[in-house]
């Protein structure tokens, strides 16, 4: 695409270029940001490294020292974006009288009341602002006919109606939809009944803005770690501050915490963790985290959409993490214990997530588990479980080999070749269906319902696991680097971004992904997209004087994303690893700790890392020079491989020393931080699709059953209805990007559909829940309905889709553990999972689809039964509960 500039940079002119300040020369400089080597530099924001054990900041995120007059809002129904489509918002600039404004807004009905500010204009502090919101349509329909429709043909219950929200763009007000329902303080009420909501909220409130401090000083102990020096303060001073926020993410009861604002220990952090860096440098403290996350001898999925599992399964990060710890000590009795545990969480995984049509494993994207984040909004979190994730099969990959090996070391021969067998299939998958050859890098997920599109996106993490578990090999890992797009701030979770969403995965960059990318291209040699990312990590730790969650991409700025928190156990873990695992590149093995360095030019020179400890050994090590060649390696002065044993004892020095050559990858591909266009929204009106035109759309891509079929420049598309056939339409720009896919439309001739009420097949239930098809439905649950048996008459033999109506309103959609899961058998066959995710908590009349599986059935009778069987426990072991209202099969 013309607008990516791909180049070759040069170290020695690109990275290290001689910006002079004040005699010091820059290690690397960019129009965003520059750093020295006592220094950041980003505009008039400085961050100074006055010792190893100090660092001053003058950095103000630009967000306290502004707020506009101007904001956009918008209104939310039991925490869920549904007032208006996506990226449709009211806008208002507050002009406030006596230090007051009062605003009327009808549910519904866009409002733009905003005028032109004078430059720098700001909100006078603390101007109260009161919204009026009408519901009266809502409430008279509540009255009149039991439920309200809401503007995307959604029918809300009076029943299931918990409570109205504001959202919106300036503090207080979050875009954070899914969590507005934790937020009393932005709900509106009606206390006198009438349909008039209301809320007073305090604007431009200065314990609102979000501040960073402006020093960091040592304050405690580090001399029981590895201690680094170098030639470059600013990178010692952030190592330091790094090993003193690990120190304090250790709780009183050895077990590490997420984060300053995150409490308690949670499965893919502590795990991704573990593997940077946590495993060496606090194993104890790694592995009672990691036994805190099992639950019925099987790892915990502790979060994801719709009741965490099976929508998403990217626990099994935690299998990839107690290898390393295994690596690092050399504790047999702890692999044998991790390995029934993952042996269980693998083969329920098989049987819950697996898709047989792909070779890949089903689930959300792995830590991208916000919903609209990084997924069309049309997808229900039954959707999300259906689609096939870069990341999170990545982790699937690494977690049977895993699995393999630590069977090999068991001597189960034959459990090794199966998991082995697994891995291999899952690593094929992804190849063929997600590599893009045209692009040099994979595509983000696999998404649709009943047939799947890829995603062109980038997807940073799965993108770095595909090169460092060795999914991407050969010359296809030097592409991958050099093609993935890198923006100023660095490499944003996802690109391009989507439009409409405010910043947190979509437009944001997390610097324990950084780590990951940083990591994923020492592996390729690439010497100037490592220094890129170093330079992305220190950057924001130096100005922030913490290890952030994330920031901006757009920005660069802490403030600005929905959630953040400093002391990051992942971002700090990160941090350590650079100087560890590229600096020095170290690699556990099973009986060895391997060197492997890669120092670029920019940060030529000597450093030494004292006090590192393996397993019985402590080690002093010496390093200088640069590149990734190594031509002297020795263990207290005797020439050696570049390589400790693990049977190594006391104390011992080592020097390595680097050939200085100059010869590795240099290719990145430095972008602007671009959104793509917006995705169509698609009916059917008699035998034609239709859609509005989408701004700066040059063409349509048409999809029947995930294969494009035709691409147009009109708004409309001819269908004729038959079997089954599922329509999606993408909007191009004239660069050739495109939009997300739009919901999947399902067009099909009457006659090729058999619809089974369940309530004839099952005790009907007595909840007074509205809003079913048919007399009634059937609860599921364990002890309610453990078997349902359907009997089905096909026309004639084929393949068929099944999808079950379905309420869950046992939680949210974005937390809780309350997904309920069923096997399918088809004549006595195994056939797939039911997935029924919750979909609001105690919203029991807000009724969706499962997943839809694909079946087998033969001309005339066949048997299906729905039963709850061993592998469909979920994460919260107790309630395991839907509605049932029936079943829908597809020809």
């Amino acid at each position: 695409m013309n607008r990516h500039l791909l180049y070759s940079t040069v170290i020695s002119a690109g990275l290290l270029l001689s910006a002079c300040t004040g005699g010091r020369k820059a290690v690397y400089e960019s129009d965003a940001y520059s750093i020295f080597p006592d220094r950041v530099i980003q505009g008039e924001f400085e961050a100074i490294a006055l010792s190893p054990f100090e660092i001053s900041s003058n950095y103000r995120s630009p967000e306290s020292l502004s707020y506009s007059p101007t904001l956009q809002f918008k209104f939310s129904i039991n925490s869920r974006d549904n007032e208006m489509p996506s990226g449709k918002d009211h806008k208002i600039t507050l002009q406030p009288v006596d230090g007051k404004v009062i605003t009327t807004v009808e549910f519904g009905q866009q409002l733009i009341q905003t005028k032109t500010l004078k430059e720098n204009e700001n909100l006078p502090e603390n101007t109260e602002w009161t919204v009026q919101l009408d519901l009266r349509k809502m409430k008279s329909a509540f009255e009149q006919q039991g439920f309200f429709t809401l503007f995307n043909g959604e029918r809300l219950s009076k029943q299931d109606f918990k409570g109205v929200y504001i959202a919106g763009s300036m503090a207080p007000l979050s875009w954070d939809f899914s969590n507005l329902y934790t937020r009393n303080d932005l709900e509106l009420k009606d206390p006198d009944g009438d349909g008039i909501y209301e809320i007073t909220l305090i604007m431009n409130s200065k314990r609102d803005i979000k501040t960073s401090p402006d020093k960091w000083k040592l304050s405690k102990d580090l001399s029981g770690l590895s201690q680094y020096q170098s030639d470059y303060l600013i990178s010692d001073a952030i190592y330091n501050l790094s090993l003193e926020e690990m120190l304090m993410a250790i709780e009183p009861d050895s077990t590490f915490r997420t984060g300053k604002e995150w409490a308690g220990v949670w499965t893919r952090d502590i795990s991704y963790s573990i593997i940077l860096s946590m495993a060496h440098m606090q194993p104890e403290v790694a592995k009672k985290s990691l036994m805190r996350k099992v639950k019925n001898n099987r790892i915990v999925q502790d979060t994801g959409t719709g009741g965490a599992y099976p929508v998403s399964t990217d626990r099994m990060v935690w299998a990839i993490a107690a290898w390393e710890l295994f690596k690092v000590t050399g504790d047999h009795e702890w692999m044998k214990y991790a390995y029934e545990i993952i042996k269980n969480s693998i083969e329920d995984d098989l049987l819950n997530a697996y898709n047989p049509e792909t070779g890949l494993m089903k689930g959300e994207s792995s830590f991208l588990d916000w919903r609209e984040q990084t997924y069309p909004v049309w997808m229900q979190p039954a959707d999300i479980f259906q689609s096939e994730n870069l990341g999170t099969n990545a982790v699937h990959y690494q977690a049977n080999k895993v699995l393999s090996a630590m069977a090999n070391l068991l001597e189960k021969t034959a459990e090794a070749a199966r998991y082995d067998s697994i891995a291999l299939s899952i690593k094929t998958a992804i190849q063929q269906n997600m590599w893009m050859k045209d692009k040099g890098h994979h595509g983000q997920y696999l998404y649709g319902r009943s047939h799947l599109i890829l995603s062109p996106r980038s997807e940073t993490l799965g993108e770095a696991l595909c090169i460092l578990f060795g999914i991407t090999e050969g010359e296809d890992i030097q592409q991958a680097v050099a093609a993935m797009p890198v923006t100023p701030f660095g490499a944003s979770c996802i690109y391009p971004q989507i439009p409409g969403i405010p910043p947190y995965h979509n437009n944001g960059i997390w610097p324990f992904v950084q780590s990951y990318w940083a990591l994923a291209s020492a592996k390729a040699g690439n010497e100037a997209a490592v220094m890129e990312q170093i330079a992305a990590i220190y950057r924001p730790t130096a100005l922030f004087l913490t290890n952030k969650e994330n920031f901006v991409a757009e920005t660069g700025d802490f403030a600005g994303t929905q959630i953040n928190s400093s002391i990051m156990l992942w971002s700090l873990s990160g941090n350590i690893a650079l100087v560890h695992k590229i600096l020095f590149g170290m690699a556990f093995e099973v009986d060895k700790l391997i060197f492997n360095p890669l120092v670029p030019k920019a940060l030529k020179g000597k450093r030494t890392l004292k006090n590192f400890r393996y397993r019985d050994a402590v080690l002093n090590i010496e390093l200088e020079g640069f590149g990734n060649q190594i031509s002297l390696f020795e263990i207290d002065g005797v020439a050696s491989k570049p390589e400790v044993p693990a049977t190594l004892e006391g104390e011992h020095h080592i020097r390595i020393v680097l050939a200085n050559k100059n010869d590795t990858y240099k290719e990145i591909n430095k972008v602007k931080n671009e959104f793509t266009i917006e995705m169509p929204i698609v009916s059917q009106q008699d035998n034609q699709l239709i859609w509005e035109p989408v701004k700066n759309a040059n063409s349509y891509h048409i999809f029947r059953n995930g294969k494009i079929i035709d691409t147009i420049t009109k708004t409309s598309y001819q269908i004729n209805p038959g079997t089954y056939a599922a329509y999606q339409v993408i909007a191009v720009d004239e660069s050739g990007t495109s939009s997300f896919a739009s919901e999947p439309l399902i067009v099909i001739s009457e006659n090729k559909k058999i619809t089974l009420q369940m309530e004839k097949f099952a005790s009907s239930s007595g909840y007074p829940y509205s809003g079913f098809n048919g007399t009634g439905f059937a609860e599921i649950s364990k002890s309610k309905n453990r078997i349902i048996t359907l009997p089905v008459t096909a026309g004639e033999n084929g393949t068929y889709l099944l999808h079950i109506r379905y309420a869950n309103g046992n939680g949210p959609i974005n937390t809780d553990s309350r997904c309920a899961l069923r096997n399918l058998y088809v004549n006595n066959q195994f056939a797939g999972a039911l997935i029924f995710p919750q979909r609001g908590k105690g919203e029991w009349s807000n009724w969706g689809y499962s997943n839809i599986i694909s079946v087998q059935l033969a001309k005339g009778q066949n048997k299906l039964s729905i039963v709850f069987e061993e592998n469909n426990e979920n994460m919260d072991g107790e309630i395991n509960q839907a509605m049932l209202d029936e079943a829908v099969i597809y020809q």
